[in-house]
């Protein structure tokens, strides 16, 4: 799977669904930030397409499907950043359009949306959410 050197570009505002290997959207891109299906912010990516957590650690990069992938693992830590100002929640729509086809992905790399989520996580790590009733 070879990463993509296009930087990315688009307009800031317009709502871009991130997709898994099964085709659900776990995420949106309003560049550049990421967000939850509830409109939480979970993440941003960089000019060059690299992804990181609320947080600044690094999570993997966005492909052109797009979707968000990694090694599984490193042989070195890659430095953490810092963040931008966090996003309002946003509202999310109520549909997205259905997911392009997904190449395969060779052993090595990751699907993070669908196999590890828990990379992205809001701000509060969903420990200070009310409890439902």
């Amino acid at each position: 799977m070879k990463r993509s050197t296009q930087p990315l570009r688009g307009p800031t505002g317009k709502v871009i669904p991130v997709y898994t290997s099964k085709g659900d959207w776990p995420a949106l891109l309003v560049f550049p930030y990421l967000f939850n299906p509830m409109g939480e912010w979970i993440g941003w990516v960089t000019a060059q397409r690299s992804v990181y957590d609320v947080d600044g650690v690094y999570v993997g990069w966005l492909t052109q499907e797009p979707r968000i992938l990694r090694k599984r693992t490193y042989d070195e830590m890659i430095a953490r950043r810092a963040p931008p100002s966090p996003p309002p929640k946003i509202r999310p729509p109520a549909t997205v359009p259905l997911a392009p086809m997904m190449a395969e992905l060779p052993f090595e790399i990751v699907d993070v949306l669908q196999d590890e989520p828990d990379r992205l996580h809001t701000s509060d790590h969903g420990e200070l959410k009310e409890d439902m009733e």
